[in-house]
């Protein structure tokens, strides 16, 4: 009787130790359904442009005197011959999102092309046609023609996506069709210096060349995301345009073959914590107004420089880079609520948002009197010929023609060239003026600094010696 409840008890320790391994192989995806369900609705694309003959490169000295006799000698010979354009191929990869043969796919991969191929699952290839392009989003849109209905690839919410999730990747990695790898979501709202509307989604689902404008798939076979960009030598590190971004713009690419964004017309730079310090604020959120365009929406409704951008029509601001994707996506000439931050009281402002034009984004030795030594700064007053050979509007501020190396001011943000207009919201129009404003300065004291560097203005900070 002892022995069999002893065996009933090790058998019952089992069962529960087993409990959690057989939770945890339960919940993996069923990635074998899912690559059979999703296949269908991936497409391989392959482009081809023209390109000119280049004159070809003569071995040797390229600063030999024999290479104008070359020169001269190919000019003559092919003068009279036939200039044949070669073909420049490219592959990538896409999904269909309607029945009717519309494509979407990263505007990189058919940039330029004057031939665009789409090769279906089942291996069929048809002509497509650019409808659209978005260089700002790296996105574009594509229709074939093929008679019949197609398998749809289904958008999902890209919001809701957790840094953990399982993700798998179907595309045509160095031409090999209809690849299909899986991994794990390792971050989100990533900035890699691709474009003004970063916020990429990191993936080690394994992305290759060729996996351009390819879907990322959630475990409900849903698009969360569109294929994008890699590391160079990377490993495990891909990166994905959020679908919900592309959403957003798909009609516009589909009705008018570009992308209208709203425009606020100001230049923001995000809070640190020195920076944060000097506004005597207890936390670094929010985008700091650097700078506001004369005549933009932002300056009809009375933002300020200084000020502090903590909402956008009720959506919080955390971080600079919210604010411009924010703004991106208001219509045109619709009024919203900006709220911010001035002199530590917070207000609303009712802001009229216009349209972008293109080239927007949705944000020397001293000749004059100069002060030496003042926090480790050579501090000239700006003459017109200063302001003439270092590209200046006008002679307002005063120049940094020299930093101190053992100085503070050497580990600071600050350069040669640069003017400064205010000290802690003080105006600097002259370095009589910069010795007023830093006058009562203590030892160890945060200055808030406005720059203004070639054709930028910026906030910066610098800590009194």
């Amino acid at each position: 009787m002892k022995q069999r409840l002893t065996y009933s008890f090790f058998l019952l320790l089992a069962l529960l130790l087993a409990l959690p391994l057989t939770g945890a192989a339960s919940s993996l995806p069923d990635f074998v359904a899912m690559s059979k369900q999703l296949k269908p609705a991936v497409v391989n694309i392959s482009t081809a442009k023209k390109i000119k003959q280049r004159r070809p490169n003569f071995p040797g000295n390229p600063h030999s005197p024999y290479n104008d006799f070359f020169d001269d000698f190919f000019d003559r010979f092919m003068q009279n011959q036939p200039q044949m354009p070669r073909k420049q191929q490219a592959l990538g990869s896409g999904f269909i999102i309607s029945k009717d043969g519309y494509i979407l796919t990263n505007d990189h991969v058919v940039d330029s092309a004057d031939e665009v191929t789409v090769k279906l699952s089942d291996g069929r290839t048809f002509d497509a046609v650019i409808k659209g392009q978005d260089e700002k989003l790296d996105l574009a849109l594509l229709k074939i023609e093929t008679g019949e209905d197609l398998p749809v690839a289904e958008l999902g919410d890209s919001d809701k996506l957790q840094v953990g999730q399982w993700v798998m990747a179907i595309g045509n990695p160095f031409g090999l069709e209809q690849t299909v790898t899986a991994g794990i979501v390792s971050a989100k709202g990533r900035v890699i210096g691709a474009g003004p509307y970063d916020d990429f989604i990191q993936t080690d689902a394994s992305i290759n060349p060729g996996n351009s404008g390819g879907p990322l798939f959630d475990t409900e076979g849903k698009v969360v995301g569109i294929n994008t960009a890699i590391i160079a030598g990377g490993q495990g590190i891909g990166f994905a345009t959020p679908v919900n971004a592309a959403k957003e713009i798909i009609n516009q690419l589909k009705e008018t073959g570009h992308v209208t964004r709203g425009w606020l017309g100001v230049t923001v730079q995000p809070m640190t914590d020195e920076l944060a310090q000097s506004f005597q604020l207890k936390e670094t959120k929010g985008a700091l107004v650097a700078d506001v365009v004369s005549g933009s929406p932002a300056d009809k409704a009375g933002v300020k420089r200084g000020d502090i951008i903590v909402t956008y029509e009720g959506n919080e601001v955390n971080e600079t880079k919210d604010l411009p994707r924010l703004v991106a996506a208001t219509p045109i000439d619709k009024k919203i609520d900006l709220g911010i931050l001035r002199n530590g009281a917070s207000k609303i402002l009712k802001v009229k948002i216009a349209k972008m034009e293109d080239g927007e984004t949705a944000t020397g030795e001293p000749v004059a009197t100069t002060e030496k030594g003042q926090l480790g700064l050579a501090l000239t007053n700006i003459s017109p010929e200063l302001a003439q050979r270092y590209g200046l509007e006008g002679t307002e501020g005063v120049l940094i023609s020299g930093i101190d190396p053992n100085s503070s001011a050497a580990d600071s943000n600050l350069q040669r060239g640069d003017v400064i207009l205010e000290v802690n919201g003080n105006s600097t129009g002259n370095v009589e003026a910069f010795r007023e404003a830093v006058a009562k300065i203590t030892k160890g004291e945060v200055l808030r600094l406005l720059v203004k560097r070639g054709d930028s203005i910026l906030y910066t900070t610098l800590k009194a010696d």
